[in-house]
C-alpha cells in the first residue's frame, strides 16, 4: 500500500537508461537497406494478444505474396522504447518499409520532419474513405492529407476488476463503481476489508493512462476534449478537483518500479492480488491468452465516470519517405486496411476494426469485443492523449515529465502548474 509521503513516492524508479541505450545501439544494425523481395515492418508488438495478432497477419501476408516479412518489433508497452529507436533510424535516413504509430497528433512530428508519405491516392484506390468513419480519417489526417492506415480501434477507458475480491470487500461485483467518487470509496473499502491491492499500476506510463481516465471521468467528454485545444486553461477549479481525485486514487496503488509494464498489474487482477486495474482493452486479449474466464476470473465496466464515452485510440501503419521496398510496403498497407486483415488481427489483439463493414461473426465468441462493438456505435468519442490521438509528442512528453515529478515529490499544485504550462506552450 502506498503511504502519502514524498519518501514513499521517491522510490518510484524509471526504466533503466542503460537498457534503452542498448536498444538504441542494437537498432543501428537492424534496418536498412532491406533489398530484394522483402518488407521490414517496425512495431512494438512483442507479447500477448498483440504479438499473436501480428503473427496471424504476417502468416496471411506471406500466404498472399512472394515477399519475406521482416518483423522489426521492439518491446515496450505503449511504444515508449520503440519510438525512441525509430527516431534514431529516421534521423539516420534508415527507415523501415512501414512503421506503427497511433493515428492522430502523435504522427505530426514525423510528418513535419518530412519522414512520411501522404496516402491520399492509396486511400482512393483502396476505397478507404468509405470504409473508415469520417472522425477517424479526420484524426489520421494533417493539413488535408492522410498519413497512416488504421488497423483497429482500442478503448482506453476500461475498468477491469476481480469479482471475488469485490465480494470479499463487501462490494457488489454486479455493480462496479460508476463515478470517480464512488471509485475512491470502493478503493478504501477494499483496503479496509481485504489484503488485496485496491488498484494495481505499473510503469509510469500506466499512471499517465490513469490520469487521462480520471480527467475524463470527472470532467465529462466535452470538457475533457477542450483540454487538448492549444492554450487550454488547466488552472480551473474543475481540473483542480479532478487532480485531487487522482491523488486520492493514487494513495490506493501499490509501490512499483518502472521495470513493470501493463501486463503485470493486469495479471494481479486475475490472480486475485488486486481488486481493480484501469487499462485499455488490449488487456482482454491478454486475459484470453492466460485462459481466464470473463465473469469469473475478471469482469469489466467503463472507467468510473466515463460511461457513454469511448476514449479511443487507433494503431495504424505508415509509408516512410525513402522506404527501401515501397511496393512491398503498399502491399502490407493493403492488408492492414482490408476487412479481411482487420478481422484476422483484432479478435486476437482484443480490439475492434477501424472499418465500418465489420464481420460481427468474427467477434461473436468474445464477450468483451461484442460489447465493445456495440459501445463504439453509440458512445460519445474522446481521444486518448497518452495514446497519441489528441497531442503531439512534445506535449505528451511534458505531461509525462510532470507526472514523473509528481510521483517523486507528491506535489499536486506543481503537477497542475506544469500541466497548464504544457498546454500554454502549444
Amino acid at each position: 500500500m502506498r503511504e502519502n509521503s514524498p519518501a514513499r513516492r521517491a522510490r518510484w524508479k524509471p526504466a533503466s537508461a542503460a537498457a534503452l541505450a542498448s536498444l538504441l545501439a542494437a537498432a543501428t544494425g537492424c534496418g536498412g537497406g532491406a533489398g530484394g523481395n522483402e518488407v521490414e515492418v517496425f512495431s512494438w508488438w512483442t507479447g500477448g494478444g498483440e504479438a499473436a495478432g501480428l503473427d496471424a497477419l504476417i502468416e496471411e501476408f506471406e500466404s498472399k505474396h512472394d515477399i519475406s516479412f521482416v518483423n522489426a518489433a521492439v518491446a515496450g508497452g505503449s511504444g515508449t522504447n520503440a519510438q525512441a529507436v525509430l527516431e534514431g533510424r529516421l534521423q539516420s535516413q534508415d527507415p523501415p518499409d512501414s512503421f506503427q504509430g497511433h493515428a492522430g497528433a502523435e504522427l505530426r512530428d514525423y510528418i513535419e520532419a518530412g519522414y512520411l508519405e501522404p496516402l491520399d491516392d492509396f486511400y482512393a484506390e483502396q476505397g478507404l474513405n468509405e470504409a473508415f468513419p469520417d472522425e477517424l480519417i479526420e484524426q489520421a489526417s494533417y493539413e488535408g492529407s492522410v498519413y497512416s492506415v488504421p488497423l483497429n480501434i482500442h478503448r482506453s477507458n476500461v475498468l477491469w476488476y476481480n469479482p471475488q475480491v469485490l465480494e470479499d470487500a463487501g462490494l457488489d461485483p454486479e455493480a462496479p463503481p460508476e463515478t470517480v467518487g464512488d471509485f475512491v470509496d470502493a478503493l478504501e473499502q477494499v483496503a479496509e476489508e481485504t489484503d488485496a491491492i485496491p488498484l494495481s499500476v505499473g510503469a509510469q506510463w500506466t499512471v499517465d493512462h490513469l490520469l487521462e481516465n480520471v480527467l475524463l471521468g470527472e470532467l465529462g467528454a466535452d470538457a475533457y476534449n477542450e483540454l487538448w485545444e492549444p492554450g487550454a486553461d488547466w488552472n480551473t477549479p474543475e481540473v483542480s478537483e479532478a487532480l485531487q481525485r487522482f491523488d486520492s486514487i493514487m494513495e490506493h496503488t501499490q509501490e512499483e518500479s518502472g521495470s513493470e509494464d501493463w501486463q503485470e498489474p493486469a495479471q494481479r487482477v486475475v490472480d486475485g492480488e488486486a481488486a481493480f486495474n484501469i487499462m485499455g482493452d488490449w488487456a482482454a486479449g491478454f486475459f484470453d491468452e492466460l485462459e481466464m474466464t470473463a465473469g469469473e476470473d475478471y469482469d469489466w465496466a467503463p472507467a468510473p465516470g466515463t460511461g457513454g464515452t469511448y476514449m479511443w485510440l487507433s494503431d495504424s501503419f505508415t509509408l516512410p519517405v525513402g522506404a527501401p521496398n515501397e511496393e512491398a510496403a503498399l502491399s502490407w498497407l493493403e492488408l492492414v486496411g482490408s476487412q479481411e486483415g482487420q478481422d484476422i488481427f483484432n479478435p486476437l489483439k482484443g480490439s475492434i476494426p477501424a472499418r465500418t463493414d465489420v464481420d460481427a461473426g468474427a467477434y461473436a465468441d468474445n464477450e468483451y469485443l461484442t460489447w465493445a462493438l456495440g459501445e463504439w456505435e453509440q458512445s460519445d468519442l474522446a481521444g486518448s492523449f497518452w495514446h497519441g490521438v489528441t497531442v503531439d509528442n512534445r506535449w505528451k512528453n511534458e505531461i509525462d515529465t510532470a507526472v514523473g515529478l509528481y510521483l517523486q515529490e507528491d506535489d499536486l499544485d506543481e503537477l497542475q502548474e506544469q500541466l497548464d504550462a504544457a498546454a500554454q506552450s502549444e
